[in-house]
């Protein structure tokens, strides 16, 4: 009996114990940028390590990953679940995310117009291997899926099924398997690095979108991946602090 009712509590043990561990993480990145708040909506384990369990993960060896120290020098980190919370953030880094529900789609398209400043990492064909086997939910988002609100903005998010494997630098920028982005005519934008990088005004708001996600990746020895990263949010924040 006692084995049975462990088993059927053990999922809300679960969350309680991921939204700790979350809070916990939000409050350690605390303190660099209290003017800004930074939220932070991903698949990818930029705030936990993968682990089979809860226990792996709370006593989990690995280094905090080098994306959220830098993520925290241009706010508090707020991690989000969902969209519906947008009011409590001025700044938004979207790494890879889940498909959004229409509600979302609106939620974010009105915090961005109202004057939100989003960087969007949406990789259509994620690199970066992942502990969880396909299938797994807790995985990354290996195809991104984010046409509506995109199209919004006046973007289309292309991929050259045929481009040769293997990561590669254009003008800093470390990608692998990349997609491209193109913007209407009449959208009030401007790319780089080959049309991976887009950013563009949308009303009193302003969207960079990266159409890769390697620059991400943990793996970062020679510092490369954090030089482009740095260089990317300082250009989509400008008006941040230094330390």
């Amino acid at each position: 009996m006692l084995h049975r009712a462990a088993r059927r509590y053990r999922p809300a043990l679960l969350i309680v114990a991921v939204l700790a561990l979350l809070a916990g993480i939000a409050v350690a990145v605390r303190g660099t940028e209290p003017n800004h708040r930074l939220g932070l909506f991903t698949t990818l384990p930029i705030l936990w390590s993968e682990a089979p369990d809860v226990a792996d993960l709370l006593n989990s060896s690995d280094a905090p990953h080098w994306v959220r120290a830098e993520l925290a020098r241009y706010g508090t980190i707020e991690p989000l679940d969902t969209l519906s919370g947008l009011d409590r953030v001025d700044r938004l880094v979207m790494a890879q995310p889940r498909p959004l529900s229409p509600d979302e789609n609106v939620a974010l398209d009105n915090w961005v117009r109202a004057g939100g400043h989003l960087v969007l990492f949406a990789d259509p064909l994620l690199t970066e291997e992942s502990a969880y086997a396909l299938g797994d939910r807790r995985r990354p988002q290996d195809v991104v899926m984010l046409s509506p609100i995109l199209r919004r903005w006046g973007l289309e998010l292309l991929f050259d099924e045929v481009q040769p494997a293997g990561e590669r630098l254009i003008e800093g920028l470390p990608v692998n398997l990349a997609g491209r982005l193109a913007p209407v005519p009449a959208a009030a934008c401007r790319s780089r690095a080959e049309g991976i990088v887009v950013s563009c005004m949308v009303e009193k708001g302003r969207v960079t979108v990266l159409a890769d996600a390697a620059v991400l990746e943990r793996d970062d020895a020679n510092g490369a991946r954090q030089k482009a990263l740095v260089a990317l949010l300082d250009d989509a924040f400008p008006d941040h602090q230094q330390r």
